[in-house]
């Protein structure tokens, strides 16, 4: 099980480049961008711009794009593998682009998008196909990768058929969430169709869903025989997740984190959007990670009370120092995590 890779999952809202840092610090062997719309590249958002920022230190990592419009999404795909989009100032490249194909959100599937493509499988095929196609025209190396689930409901489990086709379309790579559009975030994970994929192609297969452990992800790699383990909500406000998957790989000790290190993780990544975002803005965006990362921290219901209504890292630091009672020793832990991840 060594050789089985750890991914970050594309999550919109989450995935930024400072929560990206943290994990990639804590053991991800790849992250993942916020999942990109293709058609808001074609008329040039500036916002979508900053999505698809990429830093050096970042490598290897994914962008995930999603749309309908085959052109439009070959489009999208060659512009972020070259780094050529108005307004980004991407300094690396990405190792691969990933198509989204899984995304059950309505406003999303409602427009034929994401898991909309698991019911118009040719369409799917030919968005692959010529994305593909562009970035080999174009002489790019960068993988092209597809996330999907196994089928629109239980009655149109069609994962099996759906992956054959996407690797004859040109896929390098699946990453399969093991429920259907309809299981959403809820449904018993399907291990068996993830299975019968994994057998029946052979690019290889990650898979994805419920994986909030080690023990979790042990489960995932026994009874499917994926390549690979991707980790989405199981990361949010525990990426430790991917040192203590390798940890138990390794045969060693994982040491979970205590409230010192969980608050001083939680400021240096706020740092990290400081930089970037500036405070007020850094703050506001980072109050669902900082609430997520105060789980089970001794007087944390309370404080998140206090945590919305901060605007400033001052805040954030005095808050975290009153539920640890400490000062110095945390600051100077925030410093040298925050390095870290530069």
């Amino acid at each position: 099980m060594n050789n089985v890779k750890t991914y970050l999952a594309p999550m919109a809202g989450y995935t930024d480049h400072a929560f990206r840092q943290t994990c990639r610090l804590l053991g991800a062997g790849m992250t993942c961008t916020e999942m990109i719309s293709a058609k808001a590249m074609h008329f040039k958002d500036k916002k979508t711009a900053v999505l698809a920022e990429l830093f050096p230190g970042e490598e290897p990592i994914s962008i995930q794009i999603f749309g309908k419009e085959p052109d439009i999404m070959a489009e999208a795909a060659i512009m972020l593998a070259d780094g050529n989009y108005n307004g980004c100032a991407s300094k690396i490249r990405p190792a691969s682009i990933d198509i989204n194909m899984g995304c059950p959100a309505p406003k999303v599937a409602n427009n034929g998008e994401g898991s909309a493509l698991l019911k118009t499988p040719e369409l799917a095929g030919d968005i692959v196909r010529t994305c593909k196609k562009t970035l080999e025209s174009a002489g790019s190396d960068t993988k092209l990768t597809v996330k999907m689930r196994i089928g629109w409901d239980e009655k149109t489990i069609i994962g099996e058929d759906f992956a054959k086709r996407m690797e004859a379309s040109g896929a390098d790579m699946l990453t399969v969430h093991g429920r259907t559009r309809e299981g959403r975030f809820s449904a018993p994970i399907n291990f068996d169709e993830i299975a019968r994929i994994k057998r029946a192609v052979k690019i290889p297969v990650v898979a994805n869903g419920e994986i909030f452990t080690a023990d979790d992800a042990f489960r995932m790699i026994e009874r499917t025989g994926c390549d690979g383990i991707m980790m989405g909500r199981g990361a949010l406000g525990n990426p430790w997740i991917f040192n203590e998957i390798r940890c138990k790989m390794n045969g060693k000790i994982f040491t979970p984190p205590n409230g010192e290190e969980k608050m001083a993780t939680a400021l240096a990544e706020l740092k990290v959007r400081i930089a970037e975002k500036g405070e007020r803005a850094a703050v506001i965006e980072s109050r669902k990670h900082l609430a997520l990362y105060f789980k089970g921290v001794r007087g944390a219901a309370e404080a998140r009370g206090y945590l919305n209504s901060a605007t400033s890292y001052e805040e954030v630091l005095k808050l975290c120092c009153s539920l640890l009672s400490r000062g110095n020793e945390l600051e100077e832990r925030i410093d040298r995590i925050f390095k870290a991840m530069q």
